[in-house]
């Protein structure tokens, strides 16, 4: 087995990377990749991780070449050009961009969700915004309804960007808001995560409770 080309800087309590982490198991590259795992927050940057990675984004990938890719959506595109199985991301037609929307749209609840735990956990308590947070809590149910009003027939059709995307952001709700309570509002969403839940990829990848 030959060495791996690609170095991916990632946490694995992070959705974003989780995204990445599933993508290579769905696809079967995983011994493509190295891991190197980071500890950031915004006020605690890691060197390694910024150079070619101004910005210090979790997940990047660094190339055989040297450069590094970074932000999921672009990683996941490139591995998914990488292997010779079927697409995780459709190649044309409206497909691709109805796939890319959804998976957008989980994005936007992780990203929510990565704020609200920044504010809560991070934040001194008496610098904390609580019409931010609760601001960014509202994006989320809003996220939430509409998958379940909208997509989990999309969902159910395939495991690809979108359903990676939202059984991430769903897995993150899970580990750092349980508060949210979820479920209740969205009981076929529910229901679909805890199917989709048992693929190997995913248990292979969940986020550690500490």
């Amino acid at each position: 087995m030959s060495a791996p080309s690609m170095t991916l800087f990632y946490s694995p309590s992070s959705p974003f990377v989780r995204k990445i982490m599933v993508l290579l198991h769905e696809t079967g590259q995983l011994d493509r990749v190295a891991l190197q795992s980071v500890n950031i927050s915004p006020t605690q940057p890691d060197p390694t991780l910024n150079q070619g990675n101004p910005a210090g984004k979790i997940p990047a990938l660094r190339l055989a070449d040297g450069s590094v890719l970074h932000d999921s959506r672009v990683i996941f595109e490139y591995l998914d050009l990488q292997h010779v199985g079927n697409p995780l991301i459709p190649r044309e037609g409206s497909a691709r961009w109805q796939r890319l929307t959804v998976a957008s749209l989980a994005d936007a609840i992780a990203e929510a969700a990565v704020l609200t735990r920044y504010e809560t956990f991070l934040r001194p308590a008496e610098k904390r915004w609580d019409a931010w947070v609760d601001a960014q809590q509202e994006k989320i149910r809003r996220g939430l309804a509409q998958l379940e009003q909208a997509h989990i027939a999309e969902l159910s059709a395939a495991f690809d960007v979108a359903a990676i995307g939202v059984a991430c952001a769903l897995g993150y709700l899970d580990l750092r808001m349980p508060q949210l309570g979820w479920r209740s509002a969205q009981p076929k969403l529910a229901a679909w995560y805890a199917d989709v839940s048992q693929r190997p990829s995913l248990q292979a990848t969940e986020p550690p409770k500490a």
